[in-house]
């Protein structure tokens, strides 16, 4: 069994923290304000946000899998953990195609969770995502991403607040001849979805989403959207959430499933 000490408590920032734990060869779940960071022998092998679609979302939009399909690899191998191979062990998915999902959707959500750095707040040792193994990536190797990533974007339009807020179009613009993806993307700013909603909505990687909805920004087209005054008082902010339980995270989704039937 790996043994882990408490060094990544005193780093400050979660980034810091996870390169701790690469270095020790930790297993467990590495929570930060954005999301969860799974390790495994000092690997990162999934990481999860509020801020992006989950996997599921990405494979049953995009059509690659049926949602009853989706479903019942969480209802029958979750717990195991072992959803990825229940997908392709039952032909719904080559095995090709998981593992480019997953590591899109890992380092999409490693963006959120990294690249906006603030301390981490908890460490489990021993937690295991129920997606179960599909690729690990070293540590060091998220972060770097996590960076450049966060660069480009600042040298498209320097500011994050595109990323998470809801998003509005600005109003006497012309949008005409934009690009089939920028277009398309813009269709779906409405002034209450944010871009990982938009991302969810069109199928799409949330990277890839950032990139279009900061060009929109940069030319003018659209804005974070101005806080509607609540007419009820103001309750938890699902966004805010910090994911750091594995088996809650699987036991929300099924009970939204369940809610949406």
């Amino acid at each position: 069994m790996t043994r882990v000490t408490t060094t990544w408590t005193t780093h400050e920032t979660t980034s810091d923290a996870l390169g701790a734990l690469a270095a020790e060869g930790a297993t467990g779940a590495l929570s930060g304000e954005r999301g969860i960071v799974y390790l495994s022998a000092g690997r990162v092998v999934h990481v999860e946000s509020a801020f992006t679609p989950d996997l599921g979302a990405l494979l049953t939009r995009s059509g690659a899998v049926p949602p009853d399909g989706w479903w019942d690899a969480v209802d029958r191998a979750g717990t195991q953990h072992r959803v990825g191979h229940r997908l392709v062990d039952s032909g719904r998915l080559a095995a090709g195609a998981l593992e480019v999902c997953h590591l899109g959707a890992l380092f999409d959500a490693a963006y959120f969770v990294l690249a906006h750095d603030t301390r981490a707040q908890r460490f489990r040792p021993g937690a295991v995502h129920w997606l179960g193994a599909v690729r690990s990536v070293p540590a060091d190797t998220v972060v770097r991403e996590s960076g450049r990533r966060r660069a480009l974007l600042d040298r498209i339009w320097p500011d994050p607040a595109i990323d998470t807020a809801p998003l509005a179009r600005v109003p006497g613009t012309d949008t005409a001849d934009l690009p089939a993806r920028r277009g398309r993307t813009l269709t779906q700013v409405d002034g209450v979805r944010t871009a990982a909603e938009i991302a969810s909505a069109l199928a799409c990687r949330t990277y890839h989403t950032l990139v279009e909805l900061r060009r929109l920004a940069a030319h003018g087209l659209v804005r974070a959207a101005p806080p509607a005054a609540p007419s009820l008082p103001p309750g938890p902010d699902a966004r805010a959430v910090v994911w750091d339980d594995p088996d809650t995270a699987l036991l929300r989704r099924l009970r939204d499933a369940l809610e949406a039937l």
